[in-house]
């Protein structure tokens, strides 16, 4: 797990860019819709943090998965000024940082699925805790596509900026695809690294 002052220092940073991304953000609504994650998740991280005290990996993945949200909500992802840099330099013919938003949506909750399944339950590593960590997150990027239909459907237009679709009539179907690309990737290659920090973290609490 982090030191105290590391796990403060990313606390602080992580409410200096909110604070950032909520000034005039280029809308409001979209804005509050994208950050919304960070607003439900760090009060049950801070409540938990004592108990649960998670390892070093996760806390700083879980501060750039906050980054990557804070700087979607407050451009909206179509307009990253980062991914029109890419989008030109590259030549793609649309602003691609809503496609980093949903492999980090795969990628960073792949790693808080695995840690919470082998803290919480009497899975073992293995061939089960990596199935059921990449189901949680395409379950989890399912339910986030379900809600970005519902907010089409309550905002109409309004939910444009919300949605990113730039005109891709495959952009949900990608989206998923993304996750599942993402969480798979943090397993294959973090698994690992992981797997120490846990075990350091065991020692040090029996010690």
């Amino acid at each position: 797990m982090p030191s105290n002052r590391e796990a403060w220092g990313l606390l602080l940073f992580t409410v200096i860019a909110l604070a950032w991304s909520g000034i005039s953000p280029a809308e409001r609504d979209t804005w509050v819709m994208e950050v919304a994650p960070i607003f439900i998740g760090a009060p049950i991280l801070l409540a938990t943090y004592k108990r649960f005290r998670p390892t070093r990996l996760l806390c700083w993945l879980l501060a750039l998965h906050s980054l990557i949200l804070m700087v979607g909500g407050h451009y909206t992802y179509a307009g990253v000024p980062a991914g029109f840099w890419v989008q030109k330099l590259f030549g793609f013919t649309r602003n691609h940082y809503d496609r980093l938003g949903h492999l980090a949506q795969g990628f960073i909750p792949a790693v808080l699925a695995r840690e919470v399944l082998l803290k919480t339950s009497p899975l073992q590593r293995g061939g089960w805790l990596f199935f059921l960590a990449t189901c949680v997150c395409l379950a989890f990027s399912a339910l986030y596509e379900l809600i970005e239909w519902w907010a089409a459907l309550a905002l109409g237009q309004g939910a444009t900026a919300f949605l990113g679709t730039q005109g891709d009539e495959w952009d949900s179907q990608w989206d998923m695809f993304l996750a599942l690309v993402g969480a798979l990737s943090a397993l294959f290659f973090l698994s690992r690294l992981h797997d120490r920090q846990l075990e350091t973290q065991k020692q040090n609490t029996v010690c």
